[in-house]
């Protein structure tokens, strides 16, 4: 139960695209970057995954494990000029902190083997679960939670082993040796009578007395394990309705705010520090998060909010026609930020108000009189 909740919410972190970008002097988003870098997190991250299976992987193990490490494998560093180039990364399982390094254990791709290293972390990405508190301290709720889920399964074992837990009364006192072989050859006897028989069934002596052990046991510890996963799912704010896939969108996007995008940050924060240079990012590089908002949106309201969009000359039709699965337009006025809904001589016209002023007819002929 715990890993399907783990799983959901690192799919569903995952969907986010991490992209390497360049922005302005006031941080707004100019163009992508589509260097080696951004490839990792959108096309291949190493040799077995893809950037979506890389993402996942990350979200998933910071999940369970609490903290973990991304460390670059294939790497081109230029100490000299500053420049840090990534080829390919992996996650890797923390075992160890120093003062400057850490210790990790990866995947080696060249053999196969998983390897115990020593990294910087000047360039190794360290981060921890945001929800650490909850999910991964010592006395955590879901530490507790998975702590009653293997006492409930230990009890389903002893339950369904077999066993009958018989106690014998036998007829005389059992306090010397000779008494006891007596009564150990009792119990084989009725130990090989049932394992013996087809039906289960052996018989005993009409002065022994057999009494029954194996009783349903009643405990509290389903209604424990209800009322700790209410309090993880409430304290982490998931709920039901998200998990089956039936949640409004209202319900989504309170999910993306609290839980998705939190986690996403601590991976885009840690990227952004580890893995782009001063200079680089002295330049405007960056790395940020886009998540899609359109689709969580009804296909009815996304062309109300379509027009709303395009008439307000925020997307173009074809951004639009992107969004909504459909081919751009070879038609020009498709890739033009205007609105549509005004003919061509009144767009123009307001365009030109709006950069050289209104018309003055008086002044222009004064200004040329002929």
């Amino acid at each position: 139960m715990i890993t399907s909740i783990f799983n959901r919410i690192a799919v569903d972190c995952s969907q986010i695209a991490i992209r390497h970008i360049v922005e302005d002097d006031e941080g707004r988003f100019l163009s992508y970057v589509e260097d080696d870098l951004d490839s990792c997190f959108t096309l291949s991250a190493n040799i077995d995954q893809t950037g979506t299976d890389f993402l996942q992987d990350v979200y998933q193990s910071l999940l369970e494990e609490g903290e973990i490490a991304v460390m670059p494998v294939d790497t081109n560093r230029n100490p000299d000029k500053d420049t840090f180039k990534i080829y390919s990364m992996r996650v890797a399982k923390i075992l160890e902190y120093f003062p400057q390094h850490v210790r990790v254990r990866a995947y080696d791709e060249r053999d196969g083997h998983r390897k115990e290293v020593i990294l910087p972390k000047s360039s190794t990405m360290v981060m921890q679960n945001p929800f650490y508190t909850v999910m991964n301290g010592p006395n955590s709720q879901m530490q507790r939670l998975n702590r009653k889920l293997n006492l409930l399964d230990s009890i389903d074992e002893q339950t369904g082993s077999g066993k009958l837990d018989l106690i014998i009364q036998l007829p005389f006192a059992v306090k010397n040796e000779a008494r006891k072989v007596q009564a150990e050859e009792r119990r084989k006897d009725v130990e090989h009578q049932l394992s013996n028989s087809k039906y289960g069934v052996a018989y005993t002596d009409a002065t022994e007395k057999v009494t029954q052990l194996n009783r349903p046991i009643e405990n509290n510890l389903l209604s424990q394990i209800e009322y700790l996963t209410n309090q993880i799912m409430a304290r982490i704010g998931i709920t039901q309705s998200i998990l089956d896939g039936t949640a409004d969108e209202a319900t989504m996007n309170n999910y993306y705010a609290r839980i998705c995008e939190p986690i996403v940050d601590v991976f885009v924060n840690e990227a952004k520090r580890k893995f782009l240079t001063k200079t680089a990012r002295t330049r405007g590089h960056s790395i940020r998060a886009f998540n899609n908002p359109f689709k969580l949106v009804p296909i009815t309201e996304l062309i109300k909010l379509s027009d709303t969009f395009t008439r307000n000359e925020i997307m173009t039709s074809n951004e639009v026609r992107q969004i909504i699965g459909l081919k751009p337009s070879d038609d020009p006025n498709a890739d033009q930020l205007r609105n549509k809904n005004l003919n061509q001589s009144t767009y123009e016209e307001e365009q030109m108000n709006e950069q050289y002023g209104p018309y003055d007819e008086d002044a222009a002929y004064e200004q040329y009189p002929e």
